[in-house]
């Protein structure tokens, strides 16, 4: 499973937004727990924003258009990870799509009960302030890497902090589960799909790295991180 933030807080995130048993109808129609087939919206921009999202089960992808139309990718989730926040930052129509990417299972709580929540669990409150954090700094981040960085290196990049917050260590190397496609880490990094999978190849060729559909293995992450270089 993958380390998410709630898991590495040690906060019981999956009781509070994915209750399994619940105790009332009351408490009952505040949540929601939804499925989604591969490639359906769970929202699209203009949307109402008075939902948050716990995935339970499979992937989503957030991401928007930029002004010629093209698509952008911001984030791709996993189990366990939380989107459709920035409502309770005062966002109150959705500026992004989310999209399941598999066949997903969400748990969905309304913003007025999870303002009950937090108001009655205070590390409800350090956790979302976490993931605020945590989100822009990756934002920051994945500037930075854009303007001082070339191509081969933001994929190494990639790879590097997926295998930290993702990863897990089994003896002197590492395993990332249910690992991106080619495609999906060419829109995360702004290269193209040639491009990824050259990098991946080379870095196989190099004994660093084994990959399959399924999972990466990154064999030597320190090695692996050395290939990063900034641009002159």
């Amino acid at each position: 499973m993958s380390q998410a933030l709630w898991h590495l807080e040690n906060i019981d995130v999956t009781h509070l937004l994915c209750p399994k048993k619940l105790g009332s109808d009351e408490i009952m129609s505040h949540y929601g727990h939804l499925k989604f087939k591969k490639g359906a919206n769970i929202y699209v921009p203009a949307e109402m924003a008075n939902h948050i999202y716990f995935i339970n089960e499979g992937r989503v992808k957030i991401a928007a258009n930029n002004e010629e139309g093209k698509e952008v990718t911001k984030a791709i989730l996993g189990r366990g990870e939380v989107f459709g926040e920035l409502a309770l930052m005062g966002e109150t129509t959705r500026h992004d799509t989310a999209q399941a990417l598999e066949e997903t299972s969400l748990c969905v709580v309304s913003l007025e009960e999870l303002h009950q929540l937090m108001r009655d669990r205070n590390e409800l409150n350090l956790f979302f302030m976490r993931i605020f954090a945590k989100k822009q700094l990756e934002m920051e981040r994945r500037l930075e890497s854009l303007v001082f960085k070339d191509s081969r290196s933001r994929i190494v990049e990639f790879l590097v902090d997926t295998t930290r917050n993702k990863g897990e260590r089994v003896g002197y190397e590492w395993v990332v589960r249910q690992f991106y496609t080619h495609q999906e880490i060419a829109n995360m990094t702004a290269t193209s799909r040639q491009t990824v999978t050259t990098t991946l190849n080379d870095l196989r060729y190099k004994k660093l790295i084994t990959f399959n559909r399924s999972r990466l293995l990154i064999r030597d992450l320190d090695g692996l991180e050395k290939n990063i270089t900034t641009k002159v």
